[in-house]
Parts: structure tokens; sequence; C-alpha cells
């Protein structure tokens, strides 16, 4: 039985920050999207206002990176990326 294909889209944030990147770092957000994509439980669930909208960390750079993305089983939705500093009253917006 062959695999699904994900569609993976982005929102206006997301490629926002991730125009303003640098190559080193787009490849460690690639990376990101890739493991999401294969995997979509990988990064944790969150809870109230943020109900349905999951977050995976991962390293660029030795900085922490968070990503913030909702998924169906056909879609993969990336909401925003950012370091921790304002990161969550960013997404609630």
């Amino acid at each position: 039985m062959a695999a699904v294909p994900v569609v993976v889209t982005q929102s206006t944030v997301f490629a926002r920050a991730y125009k303003k990147l640098h190559p080193h770092q787009k490849q460690d957000v690639d990376s990101a999207v890739d493991a999401i994509a294969s995997d979509p439980l990988l990064g944790d669930a969150k809870r109230g206002d943020l109900a349905g909208v999951y977050v995976y960390k991962f390293k660029s750079q030795s900085q922490l990176v968070l990503l913030a993305y909702e998924f169906d089983p056909k879609t993969r939705h990336l909401l925003l990326l950012g370091s921790h500093e304002n990161f969550y009253r960013e997404l609630k917006r």
C-alpha cells in the first residue's frame, strides 16, 4: 500500500520568519518539517486556548527553536517559528 503524500502548508507569519533565517538555520528547519511530516505526534500537544496546536522543539545553531503546527491525516499547517521569547503570546493572536 502506497503512503499518502502529506501536504505541508504555511501561514504568512511562518513564511516571514523563515525568510529571515540564514541558510544553515533553514536546513535545520527543513529537517524539523520533514520530521513533523512523517510523524506529526513528535510535538507537544497544547491545551486550553491553544488546543489543537502542537509545538516541536529543536536545536538550530545551539539555540532552541520552537515550531508550532496543526495537522490532520493529509496536511501539516505550519503556524509559527521562533525562539521561546514571546512565542506563546504571538501564537495566541
